[in-house]
């Protein structure tokens, strides 16, 4: 008897044993340089619970430019200041991501309409100098957007397009703007095989709702809410990492901006239980 005992003690501990690494596998989950377990977060005011893009003028973190979904207003405030400022550019609609390019406003609606306007415009209650750039991108779903100060390029990711089998591929727009025109200069893609070759089956297919290129770097960054992932791919869309979110934590990621010093920034729609948030995440130094 006493040696049946000895060994249910034995399974037990073993058991134990094993349970504890699983658990300490876990926890030892390492980024390569973000820990995106310890963010500092950012409530946002109630006029920002639907926050969908965030962007910063030339990576200068004292100024947070932000949209919602909704409201037709380019958002502007200071990091963990809740009293906004904001300027009216368009009536109520789909706008799901803005970027600061040269001094100019860049703001994605769904459909692929871009708004545009200076800089300088949004000090004021209503913008006026504002133009529309329709039927440049080709039918679809459209989230992210980044403007590139050192290329002077856009690059806008398609969420859903007939032209794309998201579960194979993501198609993405390069366009050039000038005074006259803004058009589509080049595409580029992202393989989805590449993504599964890190995290196994994507969900629905790649569905990104934002995307932001590393100044130290150069690697871009590109989140998805459906999924629930991040992914970074180097300079040519290769993917190099893919990271599965804390839904928890990243209740609905849909803007991403770093600033000049690597830090990232990535913004979370609210939802029924949370408030809106940006949650800034700080390089690690080695």
């Amino acid at each position: 008897m006493a040696t049946f005992l000895q060994q249910i003690g034995l399974l037990a501990m073993l058991s134990f044993s094993l349970g504890g690494c699983d658990s300490t596998k876990k926890e030892q989950v390492v980024y390569k340089d973000y820990d995106l377990e310890k963010p500092d977060k950012f409530n946002m005011p109630e006029s920002l619970f639907e926050i969908s893009g965030i962007a910063l003028n030339q990576g200068n973190p004292d100024t947070i430019y932000a949209v919602q979904d909704e409201d037709g207003r380019l958002y502007r405030l200071g990091w963990d200041h809740p009293k906004q400022f904001n300027a009216k550019f368009s009536k109520k609609g789909d706008y799901e991501d803005v970027t600061i390019l040269k001094n100019n406003v860049f703001i994605l609606k769904s459909n692929g309409l871009i708004y545009n306007f200076p800089l300088s415009e949004a000090v004021f209650q209503e913008v006026e100098q504002i133009r529309e750039y329709k039927k440049i991108l080709p039918k679809g779903e459209y989230e992210g957007m980044f403007g590139d100060e050192v290329t002077g390029k856009i690059y806008i990711l398609c969420k859903n397009c007939e032209q794309d089998k998201s579960k194979n591929s993501v198609t993405g727009y390069v366009l050039e703007p000038d005074k006259d025109s803004t058009q589509v200069s080049g595409t580029f893609s992202i393989n989805v095989d590449e993504i599964k070759a890190i995290t196994g089956k994507v969900e629905r297919g790649f569905r990104p709702s934002g995307l932001a290129k590393n100044p130290l770097t150069n690697d871009w960054y590109i989140i998805s809410a459906v999924n629930k992932l991040m992914i970074v791919t180097d300079s040519q869309w290769k993917v190099k990492e893919a990271y599965k979110l804390n839904g928890n934590m990243f209740i609905q990621p849909e803007g991403i901006v770093f600033d000049k010093q690597g830090n990232l920034y990535i913004s979370n729609e609210g939802d029924d239980l949370f408030s809106g948030n940006i949650l800034k995440f700080k390089k690690i130094s080695r």
